[in-house]
């Protein structure tokens, strides 16, 4: 999200152009899928975090020259987005059934079987993350490898319950305000990146999140939100998950003693860390460059690279 002006969802438009948005329905409503690349190439499915979406979540990401060429040459991109959080979504009806995580869980088998996928890859950040964990343990057939941003595992502890319900009272009494919104930008970003004054104004990535905060619906991310403040702990079936999983999170992240623990539960064969500095939670965003090297050794441990249009390749003399 490089961009801070007031153009943000057509040039999102152009960023992705050729992707078509998917409705799917499902046994728990319609999910929004974007679709972008060819569908003959391996898939790799995007969960965002809460109250974000593709354009506010990866983008950052995509706008990385080296990451077009890993992953658009690499990989047929599926972005999935939480119920309600897709761009013009209309707002849930009250009235509706609340989803837990589960649901959120089997709604992405499902988008797969809609597309006729077998074994895909999966990237989510934090709530995104949880969600494809979860996928990933329900499902294990269906998961190449995961890449986990900053990401959720344990039930939230008294601390995260108590915010998250603060959180959930100001989307009920007053919506997408600004409290809520500096609480959700403390969230993704590091201290230096979203807390700006006089001296040093607010980055264009912060500038262009706000903007698309507004654009959300507080009965939407609402749902969202007590479906994850409602989540179980994972941790009984981190031993038991074998695809391969890299974790990245950022040394100013408030989740990053979850990553922490997270790698120290998973088999150690099968899992790394990367701990980026001067970086929030969303990686993604504030530091996309951080994750090439990385996302690209790991792709290629699991075979599924060209090595002829790799960024290392790229960069050999």
């Amino acid at each position: 999200m490089a961009d801070s002006n007031d153009s943000i969802p057509l040039h999102t438009e152009k960023i992705y152009f050729g992707g078509k948005e998917h409705h799917v329905r499902t046994r728990c409503g319609s999910v929004s899928v974007i679709v972008y690349g060819d569908q003959h190439k391996p898939a790799l499915i995007t969960y965002p975090d809460l109250a974000l979406n593709h354009v506010s979540c990866f983008q950052g990401l995509f706008f990385c020259p080296e990451a077009a060429s890993l992953l658009l040459h690499n990989f047929c991109i599926y972005h999935i987005s939480p119920p309600g959080h897709e761009l013009g979504a209309a707002p849930i009806c009250p009235s509706a059934s609340a989803r837990c995580v589960d649901d959120l869980a089997d709604q992405i088998l499902e988008v797969l079987n809609f597309f006729g996928l077998g074994a895909v890859m999966c990237m989510g950040v934090t709530a995104g993350a949880y969600i494809l964990t979860l996928f990933a343990m329900k499902y294990k057939k269906r998961v190449i490898g995961l890449i986990l941003i900053s990401p959720l595992f344990r039930a939230p502890s008294w601390t995260e319950w108590f915010y998250n319900k603060v959180m959930s009272n100001l989307l009920y009494f007053y919506g997408m305000c600004g409290l809520l919104k500096e609480l959700l930008l403390q969230r993704y970003f590091s201290k230096q990146e979203a807390c700006g004054n006089t001296e040093v104004p607010e980055s264009d990535i912060v500038q262009a999140c706000r903007r698309l905060l507004d654009e959300r619906h507080g009965s939407n991310v609402m749902q969202f939100l007590q479906a994850i403040n409602g989540r179980p702990d994972l941790t009984s079936g981190l031993k038991r998950l074998r695809c391969r999983t890299l974790i990245f999170v950022g040394n100013s992240s408030p989740f990053h003693s979850e990553a922490l623990h997270m790698t120290s539960k998973l088999d150690r064969r099968f899992s790394a860390l990367v701990e980026v500095q001067a970086c929030g939670s969303m990686v993604t965003e504030e530091q996309p460059h951080a994750m090439l090297i990385p996302m690209e050794y790991f792709f290629m441990g699991l075979d599924c690279i060209d090595f002829a249009i790799s960024v290392t390749a790229q960069g050999a003399p």
